[in-house]
């Protein structure tokens, strides 16, 4: 029997390579001579990028950029070849800020324009970003500077635009091909913008929030006047808190899903094909998990594979049941407290029980032909 398991991190918990592990446990305590597979996945966020890694190989490349508050952090990204895979959370992620630092008046992209020219400089004609995790609501505009500084730098902008510093990017940085990582489909500003999704777990207050919907649908007219074509109502322009806007308006960037990405580069499709069962899951599976979250996109990369899903906490089983999955469970008991579910200890031992009891109760009740 084959088993694929590609489950995504449990935030702030397990990785998706540990969650992974617990899971292949718990088939191998039922079925010790299943061939299973395990693949680490990301959507763009947290572990995109060591998950593109153990895809596809390169070399992991340090360097020194500015967090969102603009200190001096060490930062690391992928370099195969003339491929860059960039998480812009390593420069602008909100782990990197405590909860009293949370300020997107004040968090800037910089860092990230800093990861691109490093990238740059080191010979990449491709760079993937993984656009999850980020503290940050300037549209983008920190990481233009970061581009523009570059190119002064090495006199390849014209000195005599200062009035609109971002215009000699898309011209000079023609010659590199860019593709945003992300799942999130919300245009850069307005009621279902980056500012009002967004900005509120970023720190922002309703005034914040306000004023960076303001500030980004501004900076979006300035842009569209000066480059003559606007892409801030396209899907994805308020990823990460607009910086979907900026690679798609100044760096022409393909817009792709995180996950997509990702399986394209593994051969997930092949391997689902040849598998007889597939586990996926997720810290919190519900109707948000259907709006293109992981799991949906193992589920539409399964073929007829049957895919299971797990995680910490679910609601709307029923929904998730009717789009596709021939399973969903929550793997924490009813009762138990969240400061206990979220320990890494507990997290691996109930994904493990989960599993195993999938294995030998309902695997064995529902797909009695594969165990034969």
């Amino acid at each position: 029997m084959k088993i694929v398991i590609a489950i995504d991190s449990f935030k702030g918990c397990l990785s998706s390579e540990e969650a992974n592990h617990a899971a292949a446990d718990g088939v191998r305590s039922v079925l010790p001579k299943a061939e299973v597979r395990e693949v680490t996945v990301s959507d763009g966020g947290e572990g995109f990028v060591k998950a593109y890694h153990k895809a596809v190989g390169g070399i992991w490349v340090e360097t020194e950029v500015c967090d969102p508050l603009m200190r001096p952090v060490k930062a690391h990204y992928l370099l195969n070849g003339n491929l860059a895979v960039l998480e812009m959370a390593e420069a602008s992620g909100l782990s990197l800020l405590s909860p009293e630092e949370r300020n997107p008046m004040l968090a800037t992209t910089y860092g990230t324009g800093q990861l691109i020219v490093d990238a740059i400089q080191r010979g990449a004609c491709h760079i993937i970003i993984g656009l999850g995790g980020s503290a940050t609501n300037d549209a983008g505009m920190g990481m233009l500077l970061a581009l523009t500084d570059y190119l002064h730098e090495y006199h390849l902008s014209n000195p005599c635009t200062p009035s609109f510093p971002y215009k000699d990017i898309t011209l000079q940085l023609r010659h590199v091909h860019f593709t945003m990582a992300s799942d999130v489909r919300i245009p850069l500003y307005g009621p279902c913008g980056a500012a009002h999704v967004f900005g509120s777990q970023k720190g922002a207050t309703p005034e914040m929030i306000r004023l960076l919907d303001e500030r980004a649908r501004l900076f979006a007219e300035r842009s569209a006047r000066f480059l003559g074509y606007d892409h801030s109502a396209d899907e994805g322009a308020g990823a990460a808190g607009g910086v979907g806007y900026a690679m798609l308006q100044y760096l022409h960037a393909d817009n792709r899903s995180g996950i997509d990405l990702l399986l394209d580069a593994t051969g997930f499709t092949e391997l689902a094909h040849m598998a007889d069962l597939i586990i996926t899951g997720e810290g919190s599976a519900d109707r948000q998990t259907l709006m293109g979250k992981l799991p949906m996109g193992i589920l539409h990369h399964a073929s007829n594979t049957p895919v299971c899903l797990f995680a910490g906490r679910v609601s709307d089983r029923e929904a998730l049941l009717n789009a596709g999955f021939a399973h969903v469970e929550c793997i924490n008991p009813p009762d138990i407290p969240l400061s206990v579910a979220m320990r890494a200890t507990v997290a691996r031992q109930n994904i493990r029980q989960s599993v195993q009891r999938l294995t030998s109760d309902v695997l064995g009740a529902r797909y009695c032909p594969m165990l034969s």
